[in-house]
């Protein structure tokens, strides 16, 4: 029996908190994306726990919490990284409807979390590989975020994921530390070709690959909630002289169709990227049959993906929102609505 006013489901990151509310008859009430510069400190963190209780009966009802905030360097290590913001919540939230997400544990409550902080630390991938491998028969889940890339394989609804920790995912491609709004150019390639030349990038963080995707008409503006790289405005033709920085060039050196070419260029690098690894996930044993399924803001890029590899492709959303109105702001929220559809019932991954 879910409480009077339904489940809150928290994937608090870094850079961004993400919030999705289910009422008690499992139906998506509320979904919100709000910047939380925690390298700062936890002050902002705080500030939209304030906005939030504003719109949400956050007092009324069970919270699920995931995270991956205590990687920031605010913290000396991932332990005292999640056992600060376990003591930090259960001060602002009540504590008896607390329960923080540890992955093949299932859900574990405030008063034994901190007897799994290896566990809950960086779990929100699993969460939503979870909920996917539940409802699909096999795949691989491809989490386009504003920071990072998840890649997780799954087979006859078993998880076949290498690793847990971030360091362990990032040794097996199930994680890309690349994203669709905060990554610099120069992480995603070392030279570009120019008017017939290959130039090689300033390492300087003039552009992030949010002006990319602003320039092709990608980019989905609720999802660039941070300051551009100039601390200038957010147009394309902003974003345009943000690029051309970064080959120690004018705006005026080239045309809208040079810098939309340039834009391009680096928008197929990170396909290329995402391509490769995700093809080391489907080496594990997938069947042409398998899916790739897309989410975070940036899932246009898995939708690419499936293209160039000749795989069907599905929006997360499809599966998460079961008819609701918020289908696409579901997928941009992809692990804080899963925490929401699984149960509070461990659930254990196959081996």
């Amino acid at each position: 029996m879910l409480p009077e006013r339904g489940v809150i489901g928290w994937d608090i990151g870094g850079a961004h908190l993400k919030v999705a509310w289910q009422d008690q008859c499992g139906r998506i009430k509320a979904v919100e994306i709000m910047p939380t510069p925690l390298w700062q400190g936890l002050e902002s963190l705080g500030q939209a726990l304030q906005d939030l209780s504003r719109r949400l009966p956050l007092h009324d009802c069970e919270h699920r919490i995931t995270m991956t905030a205590e990687l920031v360097d605010l913290f000396d290590d991932r332990r005292s990284g999640v056992l600060e913001l376990i003591d930090w919540l259960k001060q602002r939230l009540p504590r008896q409807s607390l329960y923080f997400y540890a992955g093949v544990e299932g859900f574990i409550p405030f008063a034994k979390a901190g007897e799994f902080t290896e566990q809950i630390a960086s779990a929100n991938w699993l969460a939503t590989t979870r909920y996917a491998a539940s409802v699909v028969s096999s795949g691989v889940i491809m989490d386009v975020g504003t920071t990072t890339s998840d890649l997780l394989p799954f087979k006859k609804q078993c998880l076949l994921n290498k690793g847990f920790t971030d360091r362990q995912r990032l040794a097996h491609d199930e994680m890309i530390y690349a994203g669709v709004v905060r990554t610099p150019l120069m992480a995603i390639a070392d030279r570009v070709p120019f008017k017939g030349e290959w130039l090689t990038l300033a390492n300087e963080l003039f552009a992030t690959a949010a002006d990319v995707y602003r320039v092709l008409g990608d980019l989905p503006e609720a999802a660039d909630l941070y300051p551009a790289a100039d601390g200038k405005e957010k147009t394309t033709s902003a974003s345009r002289r943000r690029l051309s920085r970064m080959i120690g060039a004018d705006l005026s050196d080239g045309s809208e169709a040079d810098w939309h070419r340039l834009a391009a260029f680096f928008a197929d690098r990170q396909i290329d990227a995402l391509s490769l690894a995700c093809q080391r996930q489907l080496s594990l044993g997938l069947s042409d049959s398998a899916v790739l399924i897309g989410a975070g803001v940036g899932r246009f890029l898995v939708e690419r993906v499936a293209i160039r590899l000749g795989r069907a492709y599905l929006d997360i959303g499809e599966l998460l929102s079961q008819g609701d109105e918020n289908s696409s702001l579901a997928a941009d929220c992809a692990p804080a609505v899963a925490l929401l559809r699984l149960t509070r019932e461990p659930q254990r991954a196959c081996a």
